[in-house]
């Protein structure tokens, strides 16, 4: 009854092809966004702005950025992590050496610098693919984190190795550093997000995301009929660079406020490659879905035990954790390979058909 679809009908291409074919789909969206920026941070402690809400938002954004290069383009990729670094150092770099500079800037300009480093490191995606791609973005990521322990100059010679984020405030307001609080910090990763997830839907669902899945289906015929290869493979390397590099230095200026390089290690890169497995590939609502899942779980292992008295030590809720979302991908993999978000279209699907069976 919710999804009753009685009296909306589509009578041009532009109607059938719409971001959202259906009303209720749009109303469920407004709800969502509702609660995010009204209710949310209005009733949210700071425990939960800390560990589930700002994470949330950032590991969605850096699993959208991998969903672009291996969901749309078919591109495999294991340098999630030291792509995010690239970000995450370049903010630091900006913001040290152009204190006056905007913070919203800066974050956007850090895209850049991993964008670039993303489109280099992709160069090779034009001789070779699947298994061997993958070993060249597992190559960038040792090469990038060994960069970030021994080049002094992108953490100021610092005796520790690691980088501090400083305090800066914009229109009065501490956004970033010791004095920001979360409330503020939320506010503004959630703006950052929101822009750029509605940018990258739309980059899927234009010219550029149909000419990526006609290089993920079947490369060879995608030459054949006009699309360049080359082209088409570097621009998702950059596109999901830039939207890792943003995410990396939204993850380090505002949820860690410092980092180290072994922060940005293949921990790092695993992780956002399995929120976007669990989530879907080829799916933008399955990196939140995973995002939510991967983000929600540790936090639930280390309170649930509590609640029913028992004791447990925080290293065996470490791994259980890791024990639960080995088997969740399994399970996904085998069950339902196109992960959380297929499993919602089919509820979807169920609810505009019911009662009537499909």
């Amino acid at each position: 009854m919710l999804y009753r679809t009685s009296g909306q009908f589509k009578t041009t291409y532009r109607s059938d092809q719409a971001l959202f074919p259906i009303r209720q789909d749009a109303f469920l969206l407004g709800i969502i966004l509702l609660f995010a920026w009204v209710i949310l941070p209005a009733s949210a402690s700071s425990f939960a702005f800390q560990t589930l809400l700002i994470p949330v938002l950032i590991y969605a954004l850096a699993a959208t950025g991998l969903n672009v290069l291996t969901g749309y383009a078919g591109q495999l990729s294991l340098g999630t992590g030291a792509f995010m670094g690239v970000g995450a150092y370049a903010c630091y770099k900006l913001i040290t050496l152009f204190p006056e500079l905007n913070l919203i800037v800066a974050v956007l300009l850090s895209g850049l610098f991993s964008a670039g480093a993303g489109v280099l490191f992709g160069l090779p995606s034009l001789r070779i693919k699947g298994f061997y791609l993958a070993i060249a973005t597992l190559a960038a990521q040792f090469f990038l984190v060994w960069l970030f322990e021994k080049w002094g100059w992108l953490y100021n010679y610092n005796a520790s190795g690691a980088i501090q984020v400083p305090n800066v405030s914009m229109f009065g307001i501490w956004v970033a550093g010791p004095q920001a609080t979360d409330r503020a910090q939320y506010f503004f990763v959630l703006a950052l997000v929101t822009v750029l997830t509605m940018v990258t839907i739309n980059l899927t669902r234009g010219n550029l995301g149909r000419s990526w899945k006609a290089v993920r289906d079947m490369d060879i015929a995608a030459e054949l009929i006009g699309i360049n290869l080359l082209k088409a493979k570097l621009q998702a390397f950059a596109v999901s660079s830039y939207l890792v590099g943003v995410a990396g230095a939204l993850f380090v200026f505002f949820w860690r406020g410092a980092a180290e390089p072994n922060l940005f290690n293949i921990d790092l890169s695993f992780r956002v490659l399995f929120i976007a497995i669990i989530g879907g590939l080829g799916s933008v609502l399955g990196n939140w879905l995973g995002a939510i899942l991967i983000v929600a779980l540790p936090v639930v292992l280390n309170t649930a035990p509590h609640w029913v008295g028992l004791d447990i030590s925080s290293s065996t809720v470490e791994h259980v954790n890791v024990m639960i979302v080995g088997a969740l991908i399994v399970f996904f993999l085998i069950v339902e390979p196109h992960g959380l978000a297929r499993l919602w279209a089919l509820i979807r699907e169920k609810l505009i058909h019911w009662p009537f069976p499909y």
